[in-house]
This record gives C-alpha cells, sequence and structure tokens, in this order.
C-alpha cells in the first residue's frame, strides 16, 4: 500500500495545492479558465496526440473494450436518472446528476495517473473509454437533459446540437489524429516532436493544479439559496458519489468478469485500466456543462468535490486490490 501512496498520493496533493491557491487567492480565480484552456486545447491535446500515434489503432477501437465501457456506462446513468426522477428533480438535472454519476475525470487526471500506475499497457482502455465518454455518454446526457422541454427542444434535436458540440472538443480529434499518424509509420520531424513533447509534459501538473481550481471557484461561487436549501440534496450528493465511486467500478468489473467468462477477448489487464477509470472521481467539466444549461450546478460541484476528496482512499483501495 505504501508503494501505492507514493505514487497516488503527488496527483491528489496537486490537486488539494490548485484548491488552496484558487481558495486563498494566491491563484486569482479570473485565471481558471485560461488554464482549462492550456490543459484542453494544448497540453492534454499533445499528450493524447502522443499516446494514441504510440498505440495500435486495434487497441484504440477495441471493440469489446468500448463495448463494455458504454454498456457499464449506461446502466450508471439510468440508475442515477431514475432515482432522481423519483425525487422529481425532472429531466434537466436527472440528466446531469446521471452525468456526473458516471463521467471519471479521465483526462485531467486518469491519463497521467494509470500511465503511471500501470505503464503504456494502460494507454489504450483508458483512450478507449475517452473515446466513449466524450461521443456517446456526454452527447447522450445533454440531449436529455431537455427532454420535455418543449417541442422546440426534440431529443433528436438535442442529440444533434450535443454531437456538433463533442465535434468542437479537441480530445477526441488529438486521438485520432496521434491514431492516424501512428498507423503511418513516420516519424514528427524532431522540432514538431519536441514542441509536442513540452507541451505534453505540462499536462499532468497544470490538469491536476486546474482541477482543485475549478473545485475551489465552484465552492465560492455556490448561490445562497442552492446552500440553504441543499439539506435534502446533501443525500443525492454522497448517492451520486457512491454511484460513481463504488457501483461504477463494480459494474465494469462484473460485465467485464462475465465477457471474459464467456470466451470475448478481453485481457485482464484492460479490464483492471477499466475498473481503476471507473473508480476516478467525478469530471470536473459536469459542472460547466450544468451551468452552461442551467441545471442544479451546486448539487453538481458538491459531488464533484465529495468524490475527489473520496477518492483518494477509494482509488488507491481499488489500485491495492487490482494490482
Amino acid at each position: 500500500m505504501v508503494a501505492i501512496l507514493s505514487v497516488t498520493f503527488p496527483f491528489f496533493a496537486l490537486v488539494l495545492i490548485g484548491y488552496l491557491a484558487a481558495r486563498l487567492r494566491v491563484l486569482p480565480l479570473a485565471a481558471v479558465p485560461g488554464m482549462n484552456t492550456f490543459v484542453l486545447y494544448f497540453a492534454l491535446t499533445a499528450l493524447l496526440f502522443q499516446l494514441g500515434a504510440n498505440t495500435p489503432i486495434a487497441e484504440l477501437l477495441d471493440p469489446v473494450v468500448l463495448g463494455l465501457w458504454t454498456v457499464s456506462g449506461l446502466l450508471i446513468m439510468v440508475l442515477a436518472a431514475v432515482t432522481a426522477l423519483r425525487r422529481r428533480l425532472g429531466w434537466l438535472d436527472a440528466s446531469f446528476g446521471s452525468l456526473i454519476a458516471v463521467l471519471p475525470n479521465s483526462g485531467f487526471m486518469g491519463v497521467p495517473l494509470l500511465t503511471a500506475l500501470l505503464g503504456a499497457t494502460a494507454n489504450g482502455p483508458i483512450i478507449a473509454s475517452l473515446l466513449v465518454d466524450i461521443v456517446v455518454i456526454q452527447s447522450l446526457g445533454v440531449a436529455f437533459s431537455h427532454r420535455g422541454a418543449g417541442e422546440q427542444h426534440s431529443a433528436w434535436a438535442e442529440l444533434k446540437g450535443a454531437l456538433v458540440r463533442m465535434s468542437r472538443n479537441p480530445l477526441p480529434w488529438a486521438i485520432a489524429l496521434g491514431g492516424t499518424w501512428g498507423a503511418t509509420g513516420l516519424a514528427l520531424p524532431e522540432p514538431v516532436d519536441h514542441v509536442i513533447t513540452l507541451l505534453a509534459a505540462a499536462a499532468t501538473p497544470v490538469a491536476l493544479f486546474t482541477i482543485g481550481a475549478v473545485l475551489a471557484r465552484e465552492q465560492g461561487n455556490k448561490p445562497p439559496g442552492r446552500i440553504r436549501s441543499g439539506v435534502r440534496a446533501f443525500g443525492d450528493v454522497y448517492w451520486l458519489a457512491a454511484l460513481k465511486l463504488l457501483a461504477h467500478p463494480l459494474f465494469v468489473w462484473l460485465l467485464g468478469t462475465a465477457a471474459i467468462a464467456a470466451g470475448l477477448p478481453l485481457r485482464e489487464s484492460a479490464l483492471t485500466v477499466l475498473v481503476l477509470a471507473a473508480a476516478l472521481p467525478a469530471a470536473a467539466n459536469v459542472s460547466m456543462l450544468a451551468e452552461r444549461f442551467g441545471a442544479d450546478n451546486g448539487r453538481v460541484a458538491r459531488v464533484i468535490l465529495v468524490s475527489t476528496l473520496l477518492s483518494f482512499v477509494t482509488f488507491s483501495a481499488a489500485v491495492a486490490l487490482l494490482t
């Protein structure tokens, strides 16, 4: 366990440092969007291009891995949405509750953390899961958030809008371009490769620091009314965090074990990567989506904060059990 904590602790420590820096106003909150932009459009994009170029296409698009991650994610989404609808929260908050319960922080945290823990074998499964999250899970969640909002917000229209927004996300394009370039067998010109390597090296520390800063910003921006009315939502927050940290990895493990028993070509190492990816805390970008679409962002932000705090223990325990 000491060896595991020696790897995981620095990652969570960087999140805490970013949180304290923003909370204590050492880092101006106005700088957080710029940091997000740098990580999303430059550093993480360069890292994913490199990983895509160095990973065989067959691993990036493994149908068993893609199918397992999709099915397990949809099951968690349905469970989270049904419980929210039973509490009469409406489709908007039910949909964003399902997103926060299923989307792990794979981009900012999962890619560097799982690579550090498991080496290059983690690249294919984690990138495949990231593709499913961006292309399928997030698009469906945003599309169904407007169900019942009127004829002008039909599910099909919202799905098309979600797919258009997805197409503007640089991460799947970076993976696709990297995989395509890697398939050619060509080497990048040395100066270009150095630039990409420098940007990729910045992805991990800046991304983790930014997660903490985003959490601090959301804590500081919660509307007072949401805080005072949060007693009933408080239990919902821990329920959604439990779905993310416990139910999601359990579903992935059960479905993956069943797939292996059925003779499907799923490697044990790939299943381990997927279970650990599912055990990651909730994705911070869901808070930005919730704010954009008018959902209860205070609820979403609390789930992100709670899941990030608890995941230091739960994720480390999952690593100890599986490796």
